[in-house]
């Protein structure tokens, strides 16, 4: 949306009917000071949007960053296009950093060099724009490598995951050090992160903060641990493609796990014992994938509509069957 405010031309911008429900007037408010010209066609501050060519001009801008990153980030990344230096100001706590530094690491790589004063303050260059960096190597999906990295703690292992390692600018590769804190055995190398069984899996409160989506992989571990965890800073997951503390919480009952959920945090108690259950997806890929590890368990899960994890990792379940045997 941010790209196409600043692209001149008409655009409609929609999505399945989750996107519908997805907030998106805290990036709208920060575009329309820069002249875009952006409408919603339904409901005020959701999606389907119609998008115009707008008068674009640079202007300070604030934006919020207590919802989510990537209302930052889709501003940050459309700013080059106007040319003009701009000065983006943050309001309230900034969630997701890590993500933020992605984003700004890798426009630095394409010749955009964001300055940033102190936590709360980004300033955009005038300039000509991005720059073919001429040769990128992406990494592998350090969220996506959480489940494997867990199967290895779950599961024995080893399970070696490569793409991601030491080296790697994504914030979700702490979940393998939370993962070596919960009792795991962990090893790094500069692309790749090895895990297998250590000691049983210890519970806890984890700041969530900067692993929102590996977080998710965390609550079902909780189910392993040997005493309640607590994820905290997780408000995030209330405006994904699900509210994802509520369908995490269902589903974690439904195998035996007592569990308790506030605005952002969630309480996992472990069962005595882990059981059979039919896993609802809520159309959301992260709820497949984290809940196959339930097996790991030495019981049968179903889980519905597999496909759903076609968003990000269409290949998932022949994945996981190549390490699960």
């Amino acid at each position: 949306v941010a790209a196409l405010a600043f692209s001149g031309g008409h655009y409609r911008a929609d999505g399945v009917p989750r996107m519908r429900e997805r907030p998106l007037a805290d990036l709208v408010d920060a575009l329309r000071p820069l002249g875009a010209d952006v409408r919603y066609e339904l409901a005020d501050g959701f999606p389907p949007v119609a998008i115009g060519p707008g008068r674009p001009a640079a202007a300070p801008v604030r934006i919020r960053g207590d919802v989510s990153s990537q209302f930052l980030t889709g501003l940050l990344q459309a700013l080059p296009l106007l040319g003009a230096e701009v000065t983006v100001t943050i309001d309230g706590e900034l969630v997701s950093r890590p993500y933020v530094d992605i984003t700004l690491n890798l426009m630095r790589r394409f010749g955009v060099d964001v300055a940033r004063d102190g936590a709360d303050r980004f300033r955009v260059p005038a300039g000509p724009g991005y720059a073919s960096p001429g040769t990128l190597a992406v990494e592998g999906d350090a969220s996506g490598a959480s489940y494997f990295l867990a199967a290895g703690a779950l599961g024995g292992g080893p399970v070696r995951v490569t793409g991601v390692g030491r080296d790697s600018i994504q914030g979700d590769v702490a979940f393998a050090a939370e993962l070596a804190r919960r009792g795991a055995d962990v090893r790094f190398g500069p692309d790749w992160i090895e895990a297998r069984a250590g000691s049983r899996l210890a519970g806890g409160t984890i700041d969530c903060v900067a692993i929102p989506d590996a977080a998710m992989t965390l609550a079902v571990v909780a189910l392993f641990a040997d005493a309640p965890t607590t994820l905290t800073g997780i408000g995030s997951w209330r405006v994904k493609e699900t509210d994802r503390i509520a369908a995490m919480a269902a589903e974690l009952r439904k195998v035996g796990a007592t569990v308790e959920e506030g605005p952002d945090w969630i309480t996992v108690v472990p069962p005595a014992q882990i059981v059979p259950a039919t896993i609802a997806t809520y159309d959301d890929h992260r709820m497949a994938m984290c809940f196959a590890l339930v097996a790991f368990a030495g019981v049968p899960v179903t889980i519905d509509d597999p496909g759903c994890v076609r968003k990000t990792f269409p290949g998932y379940f022949s994945a996981l069957r190549g390490v699960g045997g």
